[in-house]
């Protein structure tokens, strides 16, 4: 049997990513094999597939940190044939072959049943980032963070993490400031639900180690120095969640909005994230925490024959949103 699968490559002349052909017996060791209904583009998958960032650990391997399909095969008591199951993070398409195939193999101590609520598709349209900025707002949660603290900030609210950050957040009942450098989104993230769309230049943030309270949370994709302005910018015993760095890995703040606002700086990490959390985290996507506008979250489908086109688009900044790969069609 074989089948089609974006597989990167390390070469003489650097990283590349190749559509082939490939059989079942050259995926990764694993208990459970998946058809793989759907996948996703996330920034790291275009970073990997494109050779622009240091993302896989081994090589060849297939792409995709997230999938979404159908169990055919299952050497685990907990799994059988049929089943919808996904898998996000856990070093998929990093030092296991991942979902940007139409077959996967995983252990299985990495998969779970698809949430109730929730379709394969939607899984998708959600994946990592969905799970990161559900991550998030489950942490702040559970740090005290609520509406009566003031307007949550979200930083890159355009793309996939911010997206659905700041849809849970509306439908959670509190403000949100969408901080954006792409003013042709304004419309897309009012839809979404928050209250406020700006740049961060618009708000005139200062460089002093504790600023006006402006904001009573904040969910960052950016770092570097806009992370440090928005921590000094937080009220009294809000929470900051770093899930990026789009503008930088250095933090150059000092303790003062810690020691004498009690900010909490929270990190986000989805890769390695336990399991039972894990799970805890996908119900909630799949209750309370659904994105109301989950189709228009969703930017584009496309075939896996045609991934290619979707992984400069995204590192670009062309897209918005999510991209879905629909790895069957």
């Amino acid at each position: 049997m074989t089948f089609l699968a974006c597989r990167i490559y390390k070469t003489d002349e650097g990283v590349e990513h190749r559509l082939e052909q490939m059989k079942v017996d050259a995926l990764c060791a694993g208990d459970v094999l998946i058809r793989v209904h759907y996948s996703g583009v996330n920034y790291k998958d275009a970073l990997a597939a494109s050779g622009r960032g240091q993302i896989l650990k081994s090589f060849p391997l297939n792409g995709g940190i997230d999938l979404a399909g159908v169990v055919v095969e299952s050497d685990s008591p907990d799994f059988k044939v049929g089943d919808e199951v996904l898998v996000n993070g856990c070093g998929l398409g990093e030092i296991h072959d991942g979902g940007l195939a139409q077959m996967a193999r995983v252990p299985a101590d990495w998969v779970m049943p698809v949430p109730d609520g929730l379709s394969l598709k939607d899984c998708m349209i959600l994946g990592t980032a969905g799970f990161t900025a559900a991550l998030a707002i489950h942490r702040m949660q559970e740090n005290g963070q609520t509406p009566e603290k003031g307007p949550v900030a979200v930083t890159g609210a355009s793309g996939g993490v911010g997206s659905v950050a700041v849809d849970i957040l509306a439908k959670l009942g509190y403000e949100v400031v969408a901080l954006s450098g792409r003013r042709e989104f304004d419309d897309y993230l009012k839809q979404l639900g928050a209250n406020n769309v700006c740049s961060a230049e618009s708000l005139a943030l200062g460089k002093k180690p504790l600023e006006k309270g402006m904001f009573g949370g904040v969910i960052d994709n950016v770092g570097g120095e806009l992370l440090a302005q928005l921590i000094a910018h937080t009220h009294l015993w809000g929470n900051v969640a770093s899930i990026g760095l789009a503008g930088g890995h250095k933090l150059d703040t000092t303790v003062f909005p810690f020691i004498l606002r009690g900010v909490s700086l929270l990190g986000v990490s989805s890769t390695n994230c336990p399991m039972p959390l894990r799970r805890t985290i996908w119900q909630q996507l799949g209750n309370q925490f659904k994105p109301t506008h989950l189709d228009s979250i969703l930017t584009e489908v496309v075939p896996l024959s045609q991934v290619s086109s979707a992984f400069n688009d995204l590192i670009d900044r062309k897209k918005h949103g999510r991209i879905v790969v629909d790895c069957q069609q």
